[in-house]
């Protein structure tokens, strides 16, 4: 055990702040996203999946995550495209998105989960304003990793819980 002093009076402890960030890769269709490591809760296989009526199409269902409901959200199908087919690698990965009474797990179906990088700044790019199949404002970045560029997702964005509460009350409305 070691008898120095945790605190040095009147000496201030520089500490290094990381420079690299974390992101998890995965996979829509043939093409590759990542979210940012820090929204991520959990990744867990693709299981029994609760249809509720009524609900729009990007909305699969809820689940049972240790006795909370949690909402799945079929990213594919928020991105506008086909509903995620269920193959070996699907999966759900948890994700906490912050709201004003705290956070919120969502799952998203995703087709598989690749790894996790750890990304240097330099290799960060803005949003492109164009030439995305998916909305600008669902992108945070684009990572370039070897001789691919991979989409950054912005959770916070794409999991909007006024926005997609937004679109399950034009549901209601158009089904009155």
């Amino acid at each position: 055990m070691s008898n120095l002093p945790a605190h040095i009076p009147g000496r201030t402890l520089a500490v290094e702040t990381p420079l690299t960030q974390q992101f998890l890769t995965l996979t829509l269709g043939d093409e590759l996203f990542a979210l940012p490591i820090e929204h991520i809760r959990e990744i867990i296989e693709f299981g029994g999946l609760t249809e509720i009526p009524l609900m729009p199409t990007f909305l699969r269902g809820v689940i049972n995550l240790r006795g909370a409901v949690v909402p799945v959200v079929d990213l594919a199908v928020r991105f506008g495209r086909e509903r995620t087919a269920i193959a070996k690698r699907t999966c759900i990965v948890i994700v906490e998105v912050e709201q004003d009474e705290g956070v919120q797990l969502l799952g998203i179906i995703v087709d598989a989960v690749n790894a996790v990088l750890a990304v240097e700044p330099s290799q960060l790019e803005a949003r492109p304003t164009f030439g995305a199949r998916i909305r600008t404002d669902f992108i945070a970045g684009i990572l370039k990793h070897g001789e691919q560029f991979v989409i950054v997702l912005d959770i916070p964005q794409v999991l909007s819980l006024e926005e997609l509460a937004g679109l399950v009350g034009t549901l209601d409305q158009a089904a009155s």
